[in-house]
């Protein structure tokens, strides 16, 4: 399956390569199994087996076996990681930063919608400015902005919270959620998928 160059920052191969370089640069200290990053990115295993072997070859992360398992991690010391992991995190990783900062009580699912999320979904346009988040629980409009402001300070963009009940989420008649559902976005966070898994 071939992926399209990504209309966040087109100079990656692949959105399947930017994903993937996002989330091990985005934790540097963590190793990861090929199988488990394919399901993890929702990519398949093949396409992602392809993208590890360029990366390694070209030094930017690293791979060993152990068993029948490739597990990878990002090459902190590649002279272009600390370049790479700023470049990955300004434009891709708000999906990650919003997903790991919005853990917080009461939220069922975290999603990011608006011009992010149309870049993110292939949609050309001009760079995003901010990143809107809505999140659907009943959570703690304190929590709710705390997460906000750790992820708009490790971004360095604007991160807009809103809230919506689980009953306004389901409701055809809100016009914001109407609005949402009707344009791309991007669910980053899902308790009851965490609860099944």
């Amino acid at each position: 399956m071939r992926s399209q160059s990504p209309a966040l920052l087109p100079v990656f191969r692949s959105q399947h390569q930017a994903e993937l370089l996002m989330w091990l640069m985005l934790h540097p200290d963590r190793e990861y199994g090929v199988s488990d990053l394919a399901t993890r990115l929702g990519v398949p295993l093949s396409t992602l087996h392809r993208e590890v072997v360029r990366l390694d070859e070209a030094g930017l992360i690293t791979s060993r076996t152990l068993g029948r398992n490739r597990l990878v991690r990002a090459n902190t010391s590649h002279p272009a990681a600390p370049a790479l992991t700023q470049l990955l995190e300004a434009t891709f990783g708000p999906k990650a930063v919003v997903a790991e900062e919005f853990v917080i009580p009461g939220a069922e699912q975290v999603l990011i919608f608006g011009s992010w999320a149309a870049r993110y979904a292939g949609h050309t346009g001009p760079p995003p400015r901010d990143i809107d988040v809505l999140v659907v629980g009943a959570v703690d409009r304190a929590d709710l902005y705390d997460a906000a402001d750790r992820a708009q300070a490790r971004l360095g963009i604007e991160v807009n919270p809103i809230i919506r009940s689980p009953k306004q989420w389901r409701d055809p008649a809100d016009a914001l959620v109407a609005q949402i559902k009707a344009s791309p976005f991007t669910v980053v966070c899902d308790a009851a998928e965490s609860v099944g898994a």
